[in-house]
């Protein structure tokens, strides 16, 4: 998400103020043209309509909440991504990039109308109690959240600390809905966590692109570099990382390209067509890599696979990943309120979209969950951009026929490799991903010895 400001959008509008709304939206256009008169008449036919409500509807109803609903419905028919933000949700929004809410803990998205998970984050109340990627969550204490906005439902479970909250989950395979009633805490969300797999080879898992992300990513960098063994090899590990700022993504690459295009966007207007770059200065060049992703990987971390894939700066190793490939832009407002636009797409270096077809990795390693977990595991469909109603089209894929879109299936199912996967514990034992990822590390190490020793 690019963070020209946070979220929020005010609905104190009356005729009047929605006409001069559509004045303020035109600020950030590079020339404003007459209206076409089908847009008059359009909105002509909005006042005729909300005079009909206010005037015959059963109870009587605000002109502010009217409004707003159709604001809301106006940018829910875009695309999952672009909402209306209230000042109370604009001001969560500027805590979120911090990495400190009250909350629950919970990633969500809409699918069919419903809420569906898209990951728990790390030690918090979700995650501890038990939600999983893919549940639908039915309820939210007494209320069906059937075709709720993600900023209502957001809004509902969020909270001060110590306030408990019900929802009802539906999961795959379980005929009953399940009950989770949980304690709201300080969502706390720790950005980075690093530690060594063995002497010289480092782990650094990034669990979410905050303000101060690339600060900490280079504190566990030179740490580690300062270790005995130093850094002979580095797993990045972006697995259900569902992003966050776009400027983090280019800075945490930079870290580990020095030169070249890292990401660039493509927009309508000129302001959206950037190009990001990487710089000499401080680049962690001397170690191989291996970057961990899955479908839980999102937006600002396929931003960075897709930048050091391009430059065969490292592996990408695990499963292709969400398919998040646009950018928000977030507009505020004058009540402290913001709208959340989505204004561009996302390419990598290579000129690849991202929209809706992800990144595919080099090395595809399914995560085969314990065996107690199997048998659900299977049967919960995956959840990716492709799979959210009114997703945007990625151009590219459509350019593709059906044949060639089949082959590129086939082979990315040939190169998949049974294994046994993480459990949530620091065993590497338990995670094959990761214990591939070592295992690749050490065999590069092994054979720069091997051509050395050839070449002397």
């Amino acid at each position: 998400m690019r963070m020209v400001a946070k979220r929020g959008f005010p609905v104190v509008l009356l005729l009047v103020g929605m006409a001069l709304g559509f004045f303020l939206a035109a600020q950030w256009v590079p020339s404003v043209s007459a209206v076409p008169r089908q847009d008059y008449e359009s909105l002509e036919a909005f006042t005729n309509i909300l005079s009909i409500v206010k005037k015959n509807y059963v109870e009587d109803v605000e002109t502010k909440n009217l409004v707003n609903g159709a604001i809301n419905g106006m940018l829910s028919s875009l695309d999952p991504h672009s909402a209306y933000l209230t000042p109370e949700l604009y001001k969560e929004l500027q805590m979120d990039t911090q990495g400190r809410f009250g909350g629950l803990g919970i990633e969500i998205t809409v699918k069919g109308g419903i809420l569906t998970v898209v990951s728990p984050i790390e030690d918090t109340p979700a995650a501890k109690a038990g939600v999983k990627p893919g549940d639908q969550i039915f309820k939210i204490e007494d209320e069906f959240t059937k075709d709720m906005t993600l900023v209502d439902a957001v809004k509902k479970m969020r909270g001060p600390k110590g306030t408990k909250i019900t929802i009802s989950i539906k999961r795959e395979g379980v005929p009953e809905l399940i009950d989770f009633t949980l304690m709201r805490d300080t969502i706390r969300v720790q950005s980075v966590r690093s530690r060594n797999l063995e002497e010289g080879y480092g782990y650094i898992r990034l669990a979410q692109f905050q303000e101060r992300s690339d600060r900490d990513v280079q504190k566990a960098l030179e740490k580690m570099a300062a270790e005995k063994g130093g850094i002979k090899g580095l797993v990045l590990d972006l697995r259900n990382d569902p992003g966050g700022l776009l400027t983090q993504a280019v800075r945490i690459s930079d870290l580990f390209l020095d030169s070249g295009l890292i990401v660039y966007t493509e927009g309508r207007i000129e302001s959206q067509k950037q190009k990001y770059f990487a710089q000499k200065d401080g680049s962690w060049m001397d170690f191989p890599m291996v970057v961990l992703v899955n479908g839980g990987s999102a937006s600002a971390s396929e931003i960075v696979a897709g930048a050091l894939q391009d430059h065969k700066r490292a592996v990408v190793l695990g499963t292709k990943t969400f398919g998040k490939g646009s950018v928000q832009t977030i507009l505020p407002l004058d009540d402290n309120s913001a709208l959340r636009l989505t204004t561009a797409r996302y390419f990598t270096p290579k000129g690849r979209s991202i929209q809706a077809m992800g990144i595919v990795p080099d090395i595809i390693v399914e995560a085969t969950p314990p065996q107690e977990a199997k048998a659900d595991e299977k049967r919960r469909p995956g959840l990716r951009e492709e799979n959210l109603p009114g997703h945007l089209q990625n151009q590219q894929n459509q350019q593709q026929t059906p044949n060639s879109q089949q082959e590129q299936g086939d082979k990315e199912r040939e190169k998949q490799i049974p294994s046994s996967g993480p459990t949530g514990d620091d065993s590497i034992d338990n995670d094959a991903q990761l214990k591939r990822a070592l295992d690749l590390l050490k065999s590069w190490d092994v054979f720069k010895q091997v051509m050395q020793k050839k070449a002397a």
